[in-house]
């Protein structure tokens, strides 16, 4: 197959005056060298295409591929993450992961909590802030956890984001809608155990990869899966498997739930932590989730589990030629 990869890549920002904050969604070229390296042992033709603005260019000028394997997350506003998939879907392109409804509902953390709740899937009790006046007239019990609504990487989140009082959640509110022009979710604060479940496949095809353990070590940042922790985890951080039992069938039952219920589609994670009296509580859902091989908590998952980074992206390319109905002949074999 001739498969195209979309993505927004971290030099071509950085070249353009983006800060390192404003970009640490963005990808590497090890990251992008390490798809492209999968897919084209898999056997495919693997042609890089970049940004929004450079898959318009092609697309105008009449560029086609099989399948797009999008990982570009796009640059501001909350259907930032739509834009690949939508433009893809106008030019009738395949592309692998979620539609444009699903990249906007998961990306605006609060609205993804509406529709999960809805549903019946547990979420801590939680309110979007707009203003500092809005943060005073939260009603919630404290602890609250305090974050941007629509970031990504754990951007925005670090020891101050756990508030024990109104006047630091004021402050902590007031701090983040000015540094990222945007609402800000506040919720009630889980003091239990933090997992990432890795998830495979589409609708009733939908299975749990398996479960992630985030352990942090003394020399973290305390009680939050920070900016810190995330981009240095090799120091900060441990990994490991939750193993089989009645805690990883609830742990996977839920984040397995909410990927369905959200219509999310072939591969990504979904974040549960454990409330005070142990029972797991859904955090995020996203549908489109790192690749960076070694560095991103899918393919660490993929890794721990014994799947070579070739493997978990061959399993993916599967998943979504099963949705879209194409030909299996057409990947080859891991």
């Amino acid at each position: 197959m001739r498969i195209g990869v979309t993505y927004d890549l971290k030099d071509e920002y950085r070249e353009l005056g983006f800060t390192e904050a404003e970009i640490a969604e963005f990808d590497s070229p090890e990251t992008i060298d390490g798809l492209c390296g999968a897919l084209t042992s898999l056997g495919h033709e693997c042609v890089r295409i970049g940004h929004v603005k450079a898959l318009a260019k092609r697309l105008v000028a009449g560029e086609r591929w099989d399948l797009v394997f999008n990982i570009a997350e796009g640059l501001s506003g909350f259907g930032r993450e739509s834009q690949v998939p939508a433009l893809l879907e106008a030019f009738g392109v395949p592309y692998t992961f979620s539609d444009p409804l699903v990249c906007a509902l998961t990306l605006h953390k609060g609205m993804c909590k509406h529709v999960a709740r809805a549903a019946g899937i547990a979420t801590p009790d939680f309110a979007v802030v707009a203003t500092a006046a809005e943060a005073e007239a939260v009603d919630l019990p404290l602890p609250l956890f305090v974050k941007p609504v629509a970031e990504g990487t754990s951007k925005g989140i670090d020891v101050t984001s756990v508030v024990n009082d109104k006047a630091a959640l004021v402050a902590r509110c007031a701090d983040l809608l000015a540094r990222f022009d945007q609402p800000v979710l506040v919720e009630r604060f889980l003091p239990g155990r933090e997992f990432t479940v890795g998830m495979l496949g589409t609708g009733a095809d939908a299975r749990a990869l398996g479960t992630l353990e985030v352990v942090l070590r003394d020399s973290a940042d305390s009680r939050v899966y920070s900016y810190r922790n995330k981009a240095q985890w090799q120091q900060l951080v441990d990994y490991r498997i939750l193993g089989q039992g009645a805690l990883c069938v609830a742990v996977e039952s839920l984040a397995l739930a909410a990927w369905r219920c959200l219509g999310c589609r072939d591969a990504g994670r979904v974040d549960v932590r454990l409330d005070a009296a142990g029972e797991p509580a859904l955090i995020e859902v996203n549908p489109l989730a790192g690749l960076t091989p070694g560095h991103s908590d899918l393919p660490i998952l993929a890794d721990l589990l014994g799947m070579e980074y070739r493997e978990l992206i061959h399993a993916i390319l599967a998943c979504a030629l099963q949705r879209l109905g194409l030909r299996s002949e057409h990947v080859a074999a891991a």
